[in-house]
């Protein structure tokens, strides 16, 4: 309570619209402790996982929501089922591998072992126990899970809202994103750790691509195909980028111009950003989510999962692969830079000043356009009614 009311005494000098953001809401660590209480244990889904990361009954993946070990198992009823991998007798993490196939996971201090549902369903010594134990008391503590064309999300409140009511308007983007059915492949990873704060990572606004990003005109991605209006949602602000895909016509930049090379029929081009803190991309044959968490103040871990259709040949599948890090992966050619202006962005946050969005304020909203960086104030507005800062 004592911070709350820290942050209602500075807020109406220090957060007064959601155009001026102040830099020091960017490395305070008492206010970076407090937007995990509120956004990662609060009413907010997160995808943590998608089902072609898990293809068959008796898979897991080991995540993190935040500071919040998970482990995430695919039963054999079919059903994906996400808990906190946390021993409940000494709170010792479970399992550590990354994924694997298991349907019975044992904690190696004492061999209490759980089934994939949670169920406690062993235990070494059990007639020695405390009078009042019973078995059903030890379960594993689980999450809600919803599922929208197989991307999983979770959530640690019972009162986040339903699913199909969180996404609003990006579930169309979503499902162009994921080609309609969400029948994909896994063909890959990429993890990387931007010493930056999680908003700032997230904050990556339509304005800079062609501005930042060299290869944005060395190629001519920035004339590539048509452009759509943005999409952007109240009240989270999850927002969309949609625009379409022409086939690339080799200039002389690249030693291998089949890697940027459009395979398919599909041409829809996307960018989703869901809030808090995940990212979908879908350029030319590049299918990626971009699964992040904050990882301190200061740091924030981003796993770049690459997929395919289920569909694919060997060729195509092949083709994906060597397209999407080197498209647009944490060093591809049209993405490299942003890590650089993440640690540029951060290194500044102790100035007592504000990071401030000008290009398309004051427009009405059906102007907006998908190089305007007002379509992130939607969010920062949502940021800081949920903060406390009052206008």
């Amino acid at each position: 309570m004592e911070h709350f009311r820290r942050i209602e005494e500075k807020s109406s000098a220090k957060f007064p619209v959601a155009t001026d953001v102040p830099t020091d809401i960017f490395c305070d660590p008492t206010i970076y402790k407090d937007e995990l209480t509120r956004f990662f244990r609060g009413p907010y889904w997160h995808a943590i996982a998608h089902r072609a990361e898990l293809p068959r009954p008796g898979r897991f993946l080991t995540r993190w929501l935040a500071d919040i070990p998970l482990l995430i198992h695919h039963g054999a009823d079919g059903k994906i089922k996400a808990f906190i991998n946390f021993c409940t007798h000494r709170g010792t993490l479970l399992e550590v591998r990354a994924h694997g196939e298991a349907n019975q996971f044992e904690c190696p201090y004492h061999r209490w072992c759980f089934d994939g549902g949670g169920k406690l369903i062993g235990a070494p010594s059990r007639h020695e126990f405390r009078p009042d134990f019973r078995d059903e008391d030890y379960a594993l503590r689980e999450l809600k899970v919803e599922e929208h064309l197989g991307l999983i999300f979770v959530t640690q409140s019972q009162d986040t809202p339903n699913l199909s009511k969180y996404l609003g308007t990006m579930a169309q983007p979503i499902a162009d994103s994921l080609l309609d059915d969400g029948d994909l492949e896994l063909l890959g990873y990429q993890r990387v750790i931007f010493q930056t704060n999680w908003k700032i990572y997230m904050d990556n606004d339509a304005y800079h691509p062609p501005l930042l990003h060299k290869a944005f005109s060395m190629l001519g991605w920035q004339n590539r195909g048509g452009v759509e209006k943005p999409i952007v949602s109240d009240p989270y602000g999850h927002y969309a980028i949609q625009s379409q895909n022409v086939q690339f016509t080799d200039n002389g930049f690249l030693n291998d111009p089949s890697l940027m090379e459009w395979k398919g029929q599909d041409d829809r081009m996307r960018v989703v950003s869901l809030r808090p803190l995940t990212i979908i991309t879908k350029h030319v044959d590049t299918i990626s989510i971009r699964f992040a968490r904050p990882a301190g103040v200061d740091s924030t871990e981003v796993c770049y999962a690459y997929f395919g259709h289920a569909s694919d040949d060997a060729d195509y599948r092949r083709h994906r692969i060597r397209q999407s890090s080197n498209l647009l992966g944490p060093s591809g050619f049209i993405s490299i830079e942003d890590g650089a202006i993440f640690g540029r962005a951060q290194a500044t946050t102790a100035v007592d000043d504000y990071q401030r969005f000008v290009k398309g304020v004051g427009k009405p909203r059906e102007d907006w356009t998908q190089n305007d960086e007002v379509t992130n104030t939607v969010w920062w507005e949502h940021y800081r009614n949920v903060m406390g800062y009052t206008a």
